[in-house]
């Protein structure tokens, strides 16, 4: 039997698992409810996402609801989409902080059912954007759940998911691949690659959008992210970005104990992209087509934990999302 059919048959049987977690700490709140979502999702290539084909690999994902409190009111929720490293301790504490301040947190697995472990090395393994059409199907899942309010649902993806809360935020990526009826009210990408130029990319959502990124970053550097925010400012759109001094990639991640340095991991730092007709990607130095066999797809990245960038991102998230989703002190 393959991997895919057995993760069919345990995710099918995992539609709804109930949890009573009722212990919490001052520091990290537990839910008190925990239900695993099985996704349909597919799988498409990143010319394929630009155009907006719909037959891609049809692929079964999963997800993780955290409810923080009991009751039947609608609470709004926050789709978190992790990175190349797939879902981890930090983005578990990140779904811990939206809890504690009444958010529900859906925890969203884009590798495990397409049997990967990690991108970090190779990530043609899955096409960044390709992890864009499995939020929009947990949006359109949590907007049918009886306790999440279709009105205040908010998207924070790292790294490679800061992609998706990042260019999620296209109305033309919506028209193509969102669900009818339904957006994200809220955009939150942390140390998100923004060196590509893709066509209509000013035209974004009026919904609030809020980057967090590290000016020491060197797997994802801060100043594509400039760039774009600034044009994005001059089309009068709400956007924001918050920079951290000192602050590396995957500032966040708050087990590490010392910076960890990956010699393999592919980084396009010194990339500049643009999208041309049909869905091509091109390099816009050289002119030529773009792969990650071009010259500038390098090796070598660090990740180091910054507690006062962490700390400072925690507070601006929270206070954000108070505003944001009207919440109750």
């Amino acid at each position: 039997m393959s991997l895919g059919s057995i993760f069919q048959r345990v995710a099918t049987s995992l539609i709804v698992v109930v949890g009573t977690l009722i212990l919490t700490t001052a520091a990290h709140p537990q839910a008190v409810r925990i239900e695993l979502h099985p996704l349909q999702t597919v799988t498409l290539t990143g010319e394929q996402f630009l155009t907006g084909a719909k037959d891609g690999k049809p692929s079964l994902i999963s997800g993780e609801l955290r409810i923080p409190r009991p009751g039947t009111d609608r609470l709004p929720a926050v789709v978190l989409v992790h990175g190349s490293g797939g879902v981890g301790a930090s983005v578990d504490r990140w779904a811990r902080e939206l809890n504690g301040i009444g958010v529900s947190a859906f925890i969203l697995d884009a590798f495990t059912g397409r049997g990967i472990v990690n991108t970090a090395t190779d990530q043609s393994q899955l096409n960044s954007l390709a992890m864009m059409v499995d939020a929009y199907r947990a949006l359109e899942l949590l907007a049918k759940h009886p306790r999440i309010d279709p009105a205040r649902i908010g998207v924070m993806g790292f790294s490679k998911g800061g992609v998706t809360a990042l260019y999620a935020s296209m109305k033309r990526f919506q028209r193509m691949h969102g669900p009818a009826g339904v957006e994200f009210a809220a955009y939150m990408p942390f140390y998100a690659p923004c060196a590509t130029k893709y066509i209509d990319d000013e035209d974004v959502s009026d919904k609030p959008i809020r980057l967090f990124h590290g000016i020491a970053d060197d797997w994802v550097p801060i100043e594509p992210c400039r760039q774009y925010v600034e044009r994005l400012r001059r089309a009068g759109k709400n956007v924001q970005l918050a920079e951290y001094p000192d602050a590396h990639h995957a500032f966040d991640a708050h087990t590490l104990k010392a910076p960890l340095r990956f010699p393999q991991a592919q980084t396009g730092r010194r990339c500049s992209l643009e999208e041309r007709a049909a869905g091509q990607i091109f390099n816009r130095q050289t002119g030529q087509p773009f792969t990650l066999d071009d010259p500038c797809v390098e090796r070598g990245a660090t990740i180091v934990y910054n507690s006062q960038a962490h700390t400072e991102s925690i507070t601006a998230v929270k206070a954000f999302l108070a505003s944001t989703f009207k919440l109750s002190p």
